[in-house]
């Protein structure tokens, strides 16, 4: 019993030591210093169907990230400041993942806005998680010259931040079922009310451009919607809605909505972790897989706008968010759903293929990365272009 003992205290007190080592998540690679703020809005049209207590309105906590020019020698934001520290995976010793305290980011918080006028970008994050946790992908974004909406979507996150109060999951917002038709039927109602949010977040960006720290700065009528996993489909679903919808990216989410059906017209790109079915090309092993295929083969026959598609080799669904940059002790790292590729490597190559759609579909510059003919990175693999 020594042996055994000696060895979970030993791997106990190296976690110990990793959790509190410093990380920097991956650089901008654009021309713009970031800035960061947040705001609380509430949607007083909309009566919330996910919150505890019938009539409330709908209320979203947002993440902005934008250009910036802030004052020389400025320090980076908190990654996860005050009560958004609740987004850590609790465990059992021996489960660990880097303290947010130790996560460094890029961008500053409230600084003042560069000169220009930015298009927007909606980015919604996959069920149960919240937008900070894709602060590398919305730095990189802000960095190219892109004002980029982080929703945290109440009720479905395990934790969003209202007016400084932590707000929890509930069932109507993140329901558990393992009967996948039954499922469907529940995420296509549930994708109706993500994608509202993504609407009713471009619409108060709209009134932004009128007045305060960004008035003149937001291009509203040129917007892009963005999301990882149930986040993607939603952002499918907001594109097929919204007339100011130049295109939407769906990062390795099944789809759901009525976008299925009746495809999306405008342009629209799919990258896909590995061993996903959601650009409609796979080997489904099991129902839920067959089911991912089935909606991306009905979404992509239905659709006339074009379509860029690419699988990561070596990625795993969560390595399209920050958790790919956190170190994670192996049970916790396996548990979360991270592959064999290098986090940081995985999101810089999120990055390029983001940035490229984005600036494609909102700036018409024809972006070679996206043809596919000579990608610098050997582990995406081309599955459809334009």
């Amino acid at each position: 019993m020594i042996v055994p003992m000696v060895t979970v205290v030993g791997y106990i007190g190296y976690v110990a030591v990793r959790r509190g080592q410093q990380i920097t998540l991956p650089a901008p690679t654009g021309p713009y210093a970031v800035g960061r703020t947040t705001v609380d809005w509430t949607d007083d049209t909309r009566a919330d169907p996910l919150a505890p207590r019938p009539g409330m309105p709908r209320e979203l906590s947002v993440w902005l990230w934008y250009p910036a020019a802030p004052d020389p020698g400025a320090a980076p934001a908190p990654y996860a400041p005050g009560a958004w520290s609740g987004l850590h995976v609790s465990g059992l010793p021996g489960l660990g993942e880097t303290g947010f305290d130790h996560v460094r980011v890029h961008a500053v918080a409230d600084a003042p806005v560069a000169v220009g006028r930015f298009p927007v970008v909606v980015l919604e994050p996959g069920l149960g998680l919240a937008a900070p946790q894709y602060t590398t992908l919305a730095e990189n974004l802000a960095s190219h010259g892109y004002l980029v909406a982080g929703i945290t979507p109440t009720y479905s996150a395990k934790l969003t931040v209202l007016n400084g109060r932590a707000v929890a999951a509930t069932s109507a917002g993140n329901p558990q079922d393992s009967d996948t038709a039954a499922m469907r039927a529940v995420d296509d109602r549930l994708v109706g009310v993500w994608a509202a949010d993504d609407r009713f977040v471009a619409t108060e960006l709209a009134g932004l451009d009128a007045t305060g720290r960004f008035a003149g700065h937001i291009d509203a009528a040129t917007t892009v919607y963005l999301g990882h996993s149930f986040g993607g489909a939603a952002a499918l679903q907001a594109c097929h809605d919204d007339v100011r919808c130049v295109g939407a990216a769906d990062l390795d989410g099944t789809q759901f909505g009525d976008v299925v059906g009746s495809g999306l017209a405008k342009p629209m790109m799919l990258l896909a972790s590995q061993s996903s079915c959601v650009t409609g090309i796979c080997r489904p092993g099991n129902a839920s897989e067959q089911a991912a295929h089935d909606a991306a083969h009905t979404l992509l026959t239905a659709s006339t706008g074009p379509v860029w598609s690419y699988r990561l080799n070596g990625s795993e669904h969560f390595n399209f968010s920050d958790y790919g940059a956190y170190y994670l002790a192996l049970p916790l790292r396996s548990a979360v759903g991270l592959g064999s590729i290098d986090g940081d490597v995985a999101l810089t190559i999120t990055d390029a293929y983001l940035v490229a759609f984005v600036d494609q579909v909102t700036r018409g510059q024809a972006e070679p990365l996206l043809a596919g003919a000579s990608s610098p990175y050997s582990q995406v693999e081309v599955q459809h272009t334009g």
